[in-house]
């Protein structure tokens, strides 16, 4: 049985923070393998500030590409919008019964996890690996039997920081993977707002 943990965003657009999180994840926990779950719409952002969803998958490609442990996921693609952790947790156990589904989210997500579908249903039923995010405590479930906090690097770079530099005509290529930002300034129109 393989343990994959699933670290799902919006990945608008994918940045070195996310890999080198995901990176610190299959190193330092145990992990098997870490799926970026690309969502095309969560439910408690605005969908206009999206870049095309197909562009998105496509940059986490090719910021993962050459490393085997870790993989892109269109699986919410396919699902009802907006997508619900819960459903896609229940899609992806029924797809792959032989393994085991760890949700991974920032103490920012865990303190308002309660807002989410079915929140019960995710805590009892699978583990979440919690990093920390400055400024958020985790909340009443911190201390939940089903939440593993671990101590990642803080990194500070953001995918909105990211699409404010672009807008404003700024040179971001060493905060995105290369292959990921190449692909992002060579097609026009994938970036513009």
């Amino acid at each position: 049985m393989r343990r994959i943990g699933l670290y799902s965003g919006s990945f608008n657009p994918i940045h070195h923070g996310h890999v080198m999180l995901a990176n610190y994840l299959v190193e330092f926990s145990d992990l098997d393998e870490l799926w970026f779950v690309v969502s095309p719409q969560n439910p408690l952002k605005q969908k206009a500030d999206l870049m095309d969803d197909a562009d998105r998958l496509k940059m986490v490609e090719l910021a993962l590409e050459g490393d085997s442990r870790m993989k892109a996921s269109d699986i919410e693609f396919s699902m009802p919008q907006p997508s619900y952790t819960i459903n896609t947790l229940r899609a992806l156990s029924k797809n792959y019964p032989e393994d085991q589904f760890v949700f991974i989210c920032g103490m920012d997500s865990l303190e308002g996890f309660p807002r989410w579908r079915e929140y019960q249903a995710i805590l009892e039923n699978y583990e979440l690996l919690v990093f920390p995010r400055k400024g958020y405590d985790g909340g009443e479930l911190l201390h939940h039997p089903h939440v593993k906090v671990l101590e990642t690097p803080i990194i500070e770079v953001s995918s909105t920081f990211i699409r404010n530099c672009l807008k404003e005509g700024r040179d971001v290529r060493h905060f995105m993977p290369e292959k990921a930002y190449q692909y992002l300034i060579s097609h026009e129109g994938v970036w513009q707002f």
